[in-house]
């Protein structure tokens, strides 16, 4: 059956890409493989992943998610930044601060100029084991610390740990990083979903910067440097641990506006 032609949106926060969709209507396709098409980078318009603005009764609009793949998936912290720039120009942002359902609950996200930060949850705690770390900051993600993550087959290695038994069946998103100073830190990710390495991660931004404050003494704010651009990373380190008042900011970019048929994907 023929869909009527679909009007979209490219964003990206440092050079993680999304397609953003208003479905306020309901009427967009909800298919894995019309979303796994669309986001196809040879055969569609590619991104790493898709998201869907739609209505909310109490706060200003839901999103939700998409992994690259076409299945709905956890939080994305810049898709959630670059949502917000979108629902700016459906007329759902008023002022420069904005209220959002996604998937792991309600979020607060605040606009200044070309940079948009967003709220991330509490972490109650990181975890630390011999060879790596772990949080799950909306998304779950595997932390490991190394010397320099451009020696490293990002890729093959994050696939290694992604599909490894001790992840199953989820699996996880997997982090290099590498901790410059006390307020830097260099990070690559791969990403599930995705299955490749994305050009910055926001919930593994996030991660990495929590990971490091426990383990490296890092101290909040904390500049994460990606292959795609820079992300700051804030918080309050509590004594039992746990981690409030996690900010994720970097700037948004629009790509380009665009129309086309999903039904070419079903």
């Amino acid at each position: 059956m023929t869909q009527k032609t679909l009007g979209f949106s490219k964003y990206h926060g440092a050079g993680n890409d999304f397609i953003m969709v208003d479905n306020r209507s309901l009427d967009f396709p909800v298919e894995q493989q019309v979303i796994a098409g669309l986001c196809h980078r040879h055969f569609g318009i590619g991104a790493d992943g898709l998201i869907l603005v739609q209505n909310h009764d109490t706060l200003d609009f839901t999103m939700r998610y998409f992994n690259a793949d076409g299945r709905e998936s956890t939080l994305c912290g810049n898709g959630g930044r670059c949502t917000v720039a979108f629902a700016r120009t459906l007329g759902l942002v008023h002022g420069d601060q904005v209220e959002f359902m996604a998937a792991d609950g309600a979020h607060t996200a605040k606009i200044k100029g070309e940079d948009i930060s967003l709220k991330m949850n509490n972490v109650s705690q990181v975890e630390k084991y011999e060879e790596f770390m772990f949080a799950d900051t909306g998304s779950p993600h595997y932390v490991a610390f190394v010397p320099d993550p451009f020696a490293l087959n990002v890729v093959a290695e994050g696939r290694r740990i992604r599909y490894s038994e001790a992840f199953k069946p989820a699996g996880t998103n997997v982090n290099f990083v590498q901790v410059k100073d006390q307020h830097t830190l260099i990070n690559r990710t791969y990403e599930r979903g995705v299955e490749d390495e994305t050009l910055s991660c926001g919930t593994g931004s996030v991660a990495a910067a929590l990971c490091s404050a426990r383990s490296y003494g890092t101290v909040s704010p904390v500049e994460i440097r990606t292959r795609g651009g820079v992300l700051k990373v804030t918080f309050t380190r509590n004594e039992d641990g746990s981690f409030t008042n996690i900010w994720l900011s970097g700037p948004v970019t629009f790509v380009f506006h665009g129309e086309i048929d999903p039904s070419l994907f079903q």
